[in-house]
């Protein structure tokens, strides 16, 4: 999230996704109603393209980092075609601050990213959010590693319903690979990850690198991968202290004995923030 000039464009950016969009559909879906076109699609699946982005947030900062992403982004990134799909405290680190925003497929996150980026909302706050923190580069560019691992897409916090925001506590096992996982490594390491099926634990996602240029090099992607990223989350301490990490110990060591780790396994511990879509969800027992 870096401040750059900003090219002289005569298509606006809403103008451009608008027309992207309409050459997307076919005659037929061209002529039909707004209302019925959006009625035939969930535009809230199949996020295929994960940005995993961790920030370091100037000293004492993060706080009011959060208030200002919270209260300008979610929405404009929803609009544009793209999702936040979560945004966390890390836990031990106070200036650390992560956050995912997922797209339907690689060929719209330069789209969506530079509708966004050369748009009016970045172009009004950029100045405030870059002077807040000390490094924005720290991003995995990552796909889902099997079609049923993709990122949960829970419903937006409800601000009347959750009146104490998002609940719960969210992590990440980040395992560095030693190689791309095909069809069978897959399957080990799906088996393997079935040790977290633990009461108050839920998965939400496994995602993998996506071997693919960066298409949108004005953000910088991480290239020392393979990356595996398993995404979790937990009702509670108690599940976190008394089943959880004893678990992900054991995964990190069976999966080292076996020669697939590049380096030892780092687990982030992630408290949601007040609007972040992976929570606890309330309707989970």
């Amino acid at each position: 999230m870096k401040a750059w000039s900003y090219p002289v464009v005569r298509l606006g950016p809403i103008s451009f996704c608008l027309v992207h969009a309409a050459v997307g559909l076919t005659p037929a879906e061209q002529r039909q109603p707004a209302n019925q076109i959006m009625n035939d699609t969930n535009p809230l699946s199949s996020f295929q393209v994960i940005e995993f982005r961790r920030y370091t947030i100037k000293e004492g900062e993060r706080e009011n980092f959060i208030t200002y992403f919270e209260t300008f982004f979610p929405e404009a990134f929803e609009q544009l075609g793209a999702l936040a799909l979560g945004q966390f405290r890390e836990r031990g680190n106070a200036s650390g601050f992560v956050w995912l925003r997922g797209f339907h497929t690689r060929f719209d996150r330069p789209i969506v990213n530079g509708a966004f980026y050369f748009g009016p909302l970045w172009r009004e706050h950029s100045l405030k959010m870059n002077s807040l923190m000390k490094d924005s580069d720290n991003v995995l560019l990552l796909r889902p590693l099997a079609p049923d691992t993709e990122v949960t897409v829970l419903p937006a916090v409800d601000p009347v319903t959750e009146k104490n925001g998002a609940m719960g506590i969210a992590v990440a096992q980040i395992l560095s690979l030693k190689n791309q996982p095909d069809e069978i490594l897959s399957a080990k390491l799906r088996r393997t990850f079935s040790s977290y099926r633990l009461p108050g634990v839920r998965e939400t996602g496994i995602l993998v690198t996506l071997d693919t240029p960066n298409n949108f090099p004005q953000l910088p992607v991480r290239n020392d991968g393979p990356f595996l990223v398993w995404l979790g989350i937990l009702r509670d301490e108690e599940s976190l202290k008394e089943s959880f990490t004893a678990a992900a110990q054991r995964v990190g060591e069976t999966l080292a004995s076996e020669n697939l780790l590049r380096d030892t396994p780092e687990l982030l511990v992630l408290e949601p923030t007040p609007r972040s879509r992976l929570r606890w969800f309330p309707a989970w027992q």
